[in-house]
């Protein structure tokens, strides 16, 4: 008896454990606190327990994530959902899956001690900004609920260097500022930034970060893998904030400073607790808000672009 409990265990032994399935996602950025749900999941063991191993990549460009998977090089990517509706637009075979952030982070940010005081105190002066297109119809809205418009301000490309065009008085305004960090950035320069947020000045509320796929792949059974993973650690995250962060900084020895510090205290009220959930309601109306700014062509179904994937099982 006791020799074929033997035989048994050993059988047991001998039988390999089952692989991970591996996953690749294409950040939208280099690491940072917006990404916190990810390190989480990936340095607690919650995508391993679904049997996972993900991938995190850097871009080399941040134009470049959704345009991988569309091609079938990465199997999902964090990114941007007005992007997503333009993306879409252009032909890209791509589709929401799930929410990262879950409120807007862009903002128009100016110095509290400068002469701008309001949306209406803008007229004349320049605002800095990175991206054309989507910056444009923001800020346009932005503008109009003060009774101004585009052709009232002088923007101007700083190319992603919001911060120094701001402290160096070389624009009084810049668009397109996160709120989680270009804030803080300004403090830790001895400057004190006040924000004018999209959503409260006639823009609708939108998503700021979400995963991707492409649209043709959406039954592979690892994206609600990935997506049950992401909520667990979201959720631990929620619970455990200090804990949390320790394990963030701990993951890269370039994440553990001052700046990194003070937008993971900003960010986590704004991650999804819920990722999968979609708002079908909210897109519409996003997409209703781009193509009256003329930048869509029409108003496609919701379901053509984003979807719950858990509503589909």
């Amino acid at each position: 008896m006791r020799r074929t409990v033997l035989t048994l265990l050993l059988a047991l032994l001998a039988v390999p454990a089952a692989a991970a399935e591996r996953l690749t996602l294409v950040l939208d950025w280099f690491v940072n606190p917006d990404h916190g749900p990810l390190i989480v999941a990936r340095e607690k063991g919650f995508f391993a327990a679904e049997g996972l191993e993900v991938e995190l990549i850097p871009p080399a460009d941040p134009n470049d994530p959704p345009k991988l998977v569309a091609a079938g090089r990465a199997d999902l990517a964090v990114s941007y959902q007005p992007q997503l509706h333009l993306q879409v637009q252009e032909g890209l075979p791509l589709a929401r899956i799930g929410t990262l952030v879950a409120t807007p982070l862009n903002a128009l940010v100016v110095l509290a001690d400068g002469p701008v005081k309001s949306l209406a105190d803008l007229r004349g002066r320049r605002i800095g900004f990175s991206v054309s297109g989507f910056e444009d119809a923001l800020l346009g809205a932005m503008l109009a609920g003060a009774g101004l418009s585009l052709t009232e301000v002088e923007l101007v490309n700083v190319n992603f260097n919001l911060t120094p065009a701001l402290l160096s008085g070389r624009v009084d305004a810049v668009i397109g500022a996160f709120r989680n960090f270009e804030l803080n950035q300004l403090a830790l320069e001895g400057a004190r930034g006040r924000a004018f947020y999209p959503e409260e000045e006639g823009v609708p509320a939108y998503d700021e970060l979400i995963y991707v796929a492409r649209r043709d792949r959406l039954d592979d059974p690892r994206l609600r893998a990935f997506l049950r993973a992401v909520e667990k650690a979201t959720l631990w995250l929620v619970n455990h904030p200090e804990e949390a962060w320790d394990v963030f900084r701990r993951s890269g020895r370039e994440l553990d400073d001052e700046l990194n510090r003070r937008a993971w205290r900003d960010t986590l009220p704004r991650f999804a607790l819920r990722p999968a959930a979609l708002d079908v309601g909210r897109y519409a109306r996003f997409a209703a808000f781009l193509a009256e700014h003329g930048l869509l062509e029409e108003v496609p179904p919701v379901e053509s672009y984003a979807v719950d994937l858990f509503a589909r099982e």
